[in-house]
């Protein structure tokens, strides 16, 4: 009956702390054996593949203003050997707040401001001339 009454304890004080059941359980656990009654520092997850050349793309940007995404992904592993994805550069650069660039310059949409049809304001249909 004690367990039962501990098991219940522990449900409705998960909530309460804003953690899982089975998390006060773990720390229970490791009370017992350790007698460590603090939280554990969190792991802070896996590091960035390209923290380490941050200052490398800074100064290839910096002397090529132009280049692309998968231009850069080129020179990242002809020069400093990494093997990344386009979306791995663009999260970096966007992180590091630097100008990307995703392809070379195209032909303009046709699809611009002017090509669409013209906005009904306030209920008023536009008078055709």
């Amino acid at each position: 009956m004690r367990q039962l009454i501990r098991g219940l304890a522990l449900i409705v004080a998960a909530p309460l702390f804003q953690v899982s059941v089975c998390y006060i359980y773990k720390a229970l656990i490791r009370r017992r054996k350790t007698g460590e009654v603090t939280a554990r520092p969190s792991g802070g997850g896996p590091k960035p593949k390209l923290a380490p050349h941050d200052d490398a793309l800074r100064e290839r940007i910096a002397a090529e203003p132009d280049i692309t995404l998968a231009e850069l992904q080129a020179w990242l592993l002809a020069e400093r050997k990494v093997n990344v994805s386009i979306g791995c550069l663009w999260n970096r650069l966007k992180f590091l707040e630097l100008p990307l660039k995703k392809s070379r310059s195209e032909l303009p949409s046709r699809t611009g401001p002017d090509c669409g049809p013209k906005r009904v304001m306030s209920g008023v249909r536009a008078r055709a001339s």
